[in-house]
């Protein structure tokens, strides 16, 4: 008799959700994970930390800014490190904990140590090893290494680093303008660091829509981020409290180099699969390095499952929830689905860009007829009010039958008003069922019944 009905290998979003549901579903789960605490990288030093960071430094931005306006008068507040360590800490440490509770409650065991696979229904931590029925490979992702960067996450750092910090820099160059790099970056920029951000493309956030986009950079400009754009970086030299950064102009191949008291390298991030023995055992690899599953997300291998961001798709932490609890289902016997063109994604800056669906450019390519819905938040009352006018909703439905394709937001709140068009995509809604529904004044969110109202006669406030 095995140990487990299974093993998941890894506690991150992915992995925990996954035994969890696993539990639920009536199998006995362990879980390996080699931290000191549950929640791998996104709630150790990922999502949930940084979020911490952006709540606390969008704090301070309110008060120098908006405070007196409304009536608050006083003395500015001033930036204590420590203790806004202590307070991301804090959060760090209520979410881990909370994860620990949610295993005993559900009889899950903590199988503590790293994870390799000697054989397919075999895991090994330590010297021990445990039998299960099935495996769920859930090992996550690490930093990308950028050739002629070394990091030493003190000066040349990667988010990891960039999360805990010594002391607010006074200068920091970002290498990459995805999501990971520009909230970091605003968090520095906020707290008073001179932020340039170094990107590869002519365009912030690769894959997301145009007008978007541009509109976002302007934005982050407008609060004085720098940016360098169509840059190749070609090595990093470090000192003990500088470095310096050389790159070359793709449109004419010139050098040029800037100098910073810290350097955060947010170029993405590859699958982590190191020390679990997949090459010994036959697992299918993609050239990227992702393991390779099918749409039961079990690999080559019978009883060997991955999910996350070790396989294919967006490195997003809902995504690998989905995932996980999808494959739970699958193990027991039952059909689990996830909807990959319905998984939304959030920049967690201010304001907030979120999206799902098709971009216009996606559409456009496709040779899809479709129509736009549009309307600006300058319109929304509430937004107003908050100072948070900037941005837009962006609507696309198919020109004739008007089913939602994709929606595209920058604005207050937009990682939560994304997932209205989430719930209607899922039941095939229209635009125009969106904007038949009633939406309560005054909220931010009547700004997406606008834009679907722009998908027909026009919207109202506008």
């Amino acid at each position: 008799m095995a140990n487990y009905d299974v093993i998941v290998i890894g506690a991150g979003p992915g992995g925990y959700v996954c035994a969890i549901r696993c539990a639920q579903l009536g199998l006995k789960t362990a879980v390996v994970e080699g931290r000191d605490t549950l929640g791998g990288t996104c709630l150790n030093v990922g999502c949930i930390p940084s979020k911490a960071l952006l709540h606390a430094s969008h704090m301070l931005h309110e008060a120098e800014h908006n405070f007196e306006t409304m009536g608050l008068k006083g003395a500015k507040p001033k930036v204590d490190w420590k203790q806004m360590q202590a307070y991301k800490d804090d959060t760090i440490g209520q979410n881990t904990k909370g994860i620990e509770f949610l295993f005993k409650k559900n009889k899950i065991d903590w199988l503590k140590g790293w994870g390799s696979i000697p054989a397919a229904g075999q895991v090994k931590v330590g010297d021990e090893v445990h039998t299960a029925k099935n495996i769920i490979i859930a090992s996550g992702s690490e930093p990308s290494a950028l050739p002629g960067v070394e990091v030493d996450e003190k000066v040349v750092v990667t988010s990891t680093g960039a999360l805990s910090l010594g002391k607010v820099p006074k200068s920091m160059v970002v290498i990459g303008a995805g999501v990971i790099g520009l909230e970091l970056g605003s968090v520095y920029k906020r707290l008073g660091a001179d932020v340039t951000v170094v990107e590869f493309l002519d365009v912030v956030t690769p894959g997301m829509d145009g007008e978007v986009q541009k509109t976002f950079q302007r934005m982050l400009k407008k609060q004085g981020i720098n940016f360098v754009m169509g840059a190749a970086v070609q090595k990093t030299e470090a000192s003990k409290t500088k470095a310096k950064v050389t790159y070359t102009l793709r449109k004419d191949d010139s050098e040029h180099q800037i100098e910073a008291d810290v350097v955060l390298v947010a170029t993405g991030r590859k699958p982590f699969t190191d020390g679990l023995g997949l090459d010994a055992l036959g697992v299918e690899l993609s050239p990227r390095g992702q393991i390779k599953v099918g749409q039961d997300w079990q690999t080559n291998v019978p009883g060997i499952y991955a999910i996350g961001d070790c396989i294919d798709g967006p490195m997003l932490a809902h995504k690998a929830e989905d995932e996980g609890m999808a494959a739970a289902e699958q193990v027991a016997g039952k059909h689990g689905h996830v909807n990959y063109g319905v998984i939304p994604g959030v920049i967690y800056t201010h304001p907030e860009v979120a999206n799902v669906g098709a971009t216009e450019e996606e559409l456009k390519e496709q040779g899809r007829a479709y129509k736009v819905g549009k309307f600006s938040f300058m319109g929304n009352g509430r937004a107003k009010a908050n100072f948070a006018g900037d941005g837009f909703v962006k609507l696309l439905a198919d020109a004739e039958t008007d089913r939602i394709l994709g929606c595209h937001i920058i604005g207050p709140a937009a990682g939560d008003l994304i997932h209205e068009i989430c719930v209607g995509m899922e039941f095939g809604a229209s635009a125009e069922d969106i904007a038949l529904t009633c939406h309560a004044h005054p909220t931010y969110s009547e700004a997406v019944r606008e834009a679907a109202l722009a998908c027909g006669d026009g919207p109202i406030h506008s």
